[in-house]
């Protein structure tokens, strides 16, 4: 069975930071000390004081299949993303076909089992007459719905009040929410055009407005607690938004909101440099609500921090404004955006460990993971605060083959990570080409 011992490590666990050795056997961890005299024939591992976390979960990811590989595709992202510290996801239901049946889930699940290198669950995606597929989850397999309220294409836009009402009402699982009203953002958009104008990526911001995201998340809110649902908000982008939510604990809530890595590091002033390679939807505003969420962090009105990892192409990005789609990579600097952020002052280490990993975990009810405690599986992360990362489209591991990020260089450094006790990436290379990855389980 495989047996390793990683030595002199900086533990960030529970609030704590806290000098330890862990030892992990099969797929678990099964001691936490302060001193483990290593045992003969164990692989040894010497941290050397670098920080080991708990690995992120990503509870919001796009990796493009079926239907969309030309993007990115479960296994090349599932590496950029062990690449970058992360080891379990949730994926998105808005690929070709869109995942808005059982069938189309178990061909995801199957695909997953043999490709995907980091822990997966995958969300159903809500529509306008699917609420039977919806009451017939399984709450311990799948991890929610996903409802794109006012501000989708295809089948996934789910706008007429009693369908919505109705998922509020009767789904078993957590409902995760893209909140932009739709009309809102017409509205603009039809603004530019009776002026004569065409709206370039500068005006993205003031289209998809603060206005449309109130608008959106606010009804969403309202229904969550007519009904008493289990809500979470996905991507958080405006101060004004930040006023809908409480602070407290994470476990004593309903109703919870989450902030993506983008809208916390890039704001509008980045748009005349990076142009459509940030844009996004919800757009990324203006420096003053990337304060905002920064805070927000902080008190708790924020619970989780996620991705929203979205590839495309380089040749898409390079459109016109309004041709060119919205989302950008990210899974494989995420952690490490949020490190330089501890490097600054404005987060601790400590708090990106719950807001990265203990706070998705409860709030999914993640089983065994999310946490450095003995018994749970070893998904970790071993960081170092003592060596930079030059970031480049050249290296990064992204199917899309580039990121927001080219040129940046960050204070820490991805050293290695463990997926259920198994070294997936380390000294900079990923090292499976068998996949260790689970489905991910839910206690609820």
């Amino acid at each position: 069975m495989n047996e390793q011992l990683i030595k002199n490590a900086l533990v960030i666990n529970a609030g704590l930071s806290m000098p330890a050795d862990v030892r992990i056997r099969g797929a678990r961890i099964e001691r936490i000390a302060p001193d483990i005299p290593a045992k003969a024939n164990e692989q040894v591992i010497d941290a050397k004081g670098a920080w080991l976390l708990p690995g992120m979960i990503d509870d919001q990811v796009h990796f493009r299949e079926p239907g969309l590989t030309h993007k990115g595709s479960i296994a090349s992202e599932s590496r950029a993303a062990v690449a970058g510290g992360i080891t379990s996801y949730m994926e998105m239901p808005n690929v070709s076909p869109a995942s808005t049946n059982m069938a189309a889930l178990a061909h995801k699940y199957a695909i997953a089992r043999q490709g995907s290198l980091a822990n997966y669950a995958f969300y159903l995606g809500a529509t306008e007459d699917n609420l039977e597929d919806i009451k017939a989850l399984d709450p311990s397999k799948i991890c929610g719905v996903k409802v794109f309220m006012g501000a989708s294409t295809g089948d996934l836009l789910v706008e007429h009040p009693q369908a919505l009402e109705a998922i509020f009402r009767e789904s078993p699982v957590l409902i995760v929410t893209h909140c932009e009203d739709g009309r809102r953002i017409n509205h603009n958009l039809q603004m530019y055009r009776q002026n004569g104008l065409t709206p370039g990526i500068l005006d993205h911001a003031k289209i998809r407005d603060t206005e449309a995201c109130y608008a959106s998340s606010s009804y969403a809110v309202s229904l969550a607690k007519q009904y008493r649902a289990q809500l979470h908000v996905l991507h958080i982008t405006s101060e004004k938004e930040l006023s809908l939510f409480s602070t407290g604990n994470i476990r004593n809530k309903h109703i919870t909101a989450e902030a993506c890595v983008h809208h916390l590091w890039f704001s509008q002033d980045d748009y005349p440099r990076l142009g459509n390679l940030i844009k996004c939807n919800p757009a990324i505003k203006a420096a003053s609500d990337r304060e905002a969420l920064l805070n927000a962090v902080q008190s708790g009105l924020i619970d989780i921090i996620a991705t929203d990892h979205a590839p495309h192409t380089w040749s898409e990005k390079q459109q016109a404004y309004l041709q060119a789609p919205a989302g950008l990579p990210l899974v494989e600097h995420a952690l490490l955006s949020l490190c330089e952020q501890v490097h600054h002052n404005r987060l601790s280490i400590e708090l990106v460990a719950e807001k990265t990993a203990h706070n998705p975990a409860i709030r999914y009810g993640i089983a065994d993971r999310g946490f450095i405690h003995e018994g749970y599986f070893a998904d970790l992360v071993l960081v170092s605060a003592k060596h930079s990362t030059e970031v480049s489209h050249k290296t990064c591991h992204y199917h899309c083959g580039w990121t927001p990020f080219n040129g940046t260089r960050f204070s820490s450094r991805i050293l290695t990570t463990w997926v259920n006790g198994q070294v997936v990436f380390d000294a900079g290379k990923l090292t499976q080409s068998q996949t260790p990855a689970m489905p991910l389980v839910f206690n609820r």
